[in-house]
């Protein structure tokens, strides 16, 4: 593992270590994934790309009409505006040269004949009862309404770069110049596993001082959104033994390992000391809000994340911590979110001293309006909200101040 960035402070003390350094901290240690595969086009969605992806051909490959109309030579115009038609050019036909002094009925996406350097709209012309002539009534200019070769995509031109994630416009334009494969990375393969005596799976009888695993089902949905292989390893019981094994174990399976629970240091918190025992912690403490006792340490070559155990720090910390650091190693170049300013509906009371990520949604008006209920503990403010409006550290911002938001639907996708 590399050295802590300046500014991060790894020890395993009681400060907090910022949550900018930590992001950073974080990158560095990434180990993308080197392996690759070639995938059919039909298959590729979502994929992110291990080479640029070039041209073979221009795109369009020959000059074509954009409109349906009549294909001339703007100088046929200097003797007559009535044309004979001398042929018909569909979509998908080779057309013959222009013949002079005549015009060609044209189609959209049809190539332009030889001879012919302008397109009329089918609207903007009279035709002869018999449809055998065309009257052009009004000036025409060089090259209207024709699309030139290339105008999209000129042959040898890098249209994808290496570490792009395939989205459906990118399958697109590349099935629009011939190509059927590409070259992509391995999904990346992700174990994650709670740990808690107190964790019962839904569908089974719950007893005092127990409480139902959303965490596992939180962390399976997470993943998947983003395209990674997970791999479910349960709920590990809370004894130092059974999670050092556990970890082992998650660690010869995976690029990276995640843990819900067991991050802090109580008695029945057994996640950093058995990380210790097997390879080393390299942070922990945060000072974001929620998800303080987040770290991160190493086993073998396998990063270890562990994630806080109340189900809405897991949330935050996943997509403010884990997701850069998870997209980075599936071979991703942009990795943090895009966040946009807009309003808070209400005001910060008093200054905090860890960056918050409040549970918002936008109002009639595109306010950010909070829910009620901030607690770290709760997944119904995150089942509400539509983003998370991000609250500095040492700031008080006002109703009608302007704040950073990140929305779910931006981070729950992979975007670049």
């Amino acid at each position: 593992m590399n050295q802590p960035s300046a500014g991060c402070d790894c020890s395993t003390q009681q400060n907090l270590n910022s949550l900018d350094s930590v992001v950073s901290y974080l990158l560095e240690q990434v180990k993308p994934v080197s392996e690759t595969e070639s995938v059919s086009l039909h298959t590729a969605l979502n994929r992110v790309l291990a080479e640029d992806l070039s041209s073979g051909v221009s795109v369009p490959p020959a000059d074509n009409s954009a409109v349906d109309g009549y294909a001339l030579s703007a100088d046929s115009l200097r003797a007559t505006r009535c044309l004979t038609i001398s042929q018909r050019i569909p979509a998908g036909l080779s057309p013959e040269p222009l013949q002079k002094g005549t015009a060609a009925r044209i189609f959209t996406g049809a190539s332009i004949p030889d001879g012919a350097d302008c397109v009329v709209m089918q609207e903007h012309v009279e035709l002869a009862p018999d449809g055998s002539r065309v009257e052009f009534p009004h000036d025409v200019s060089l090259h209207q309404n024709i699309r030139p070769m290339g105008q999209d995509i000129e042959a040898g031109q890098t249209i994808l770069h290496q570490g792009q994630v395939l989205s459906p416009q990118r399958l697109g334009l590349s099935a629009s110049t011939g190509c059927a494969q590409v070259q992509v990375y391995r999904p990346l393969r992700v174990a994650y596993f709670s740990t808690g005596d107190e964790l019962v799976e839904p569908g089974e009888p719950i007893q005092s001082g127990q409480i139902y695993n959303s965490n596992r089902y939180l962390l399976r949905g997470l993943l998947r959104s983003l395209g990674f292989e997970s791999i479910d390893l349960g709920v590990i019981p809370d004894d130092f033994e059974a999670t050092k094994s556990a970890l082992k174990e998650a660690s010869k399976q995976a690029d990276a390992v995640i843990s819900t629970g067991g991050a802090s240091v109580g008695e029945e918190d057994y996640i950093q000391a058995a990380i210790k025992a097997l390879g080393q912690v390299g942070l922990w403490r945060v000072a974001i809000k929620p998800g303080k006792p987040f770290m991160f340490g190493q086993i073998g070559e396998t990063p270890i994340i562990g994630l806080p155990g109340n189900p809405g720090a897991v949330f935050v910390t996943f997509l403010a911590l884990a997701r850069p650091f998870l997209l980075k190693a599936q071979g991703l170049t942009q990795v943090m979110p895009q966040t946009v300013k807009l309003p808070l509906a209400f005001d910060i009371k008093k200054a905090g001293t860890r960056r918050e990520f409040l549970r918002v949604r936008q109002d009639e008006s595109g306010r950010l309006v909070r829910h009620p209920n901030q607690s770290s503990g709760m997944l119904s403010s995150a089942s509400w909200a539509e983003g998370l409006a991000i609250i500095p550290e040492h700031e008080v911002p006002s109703i009608n101040s302007m704040v950073d938001f990140l929305s779910f639907s931006s981070l729950l996708s992979l975007n670049d």
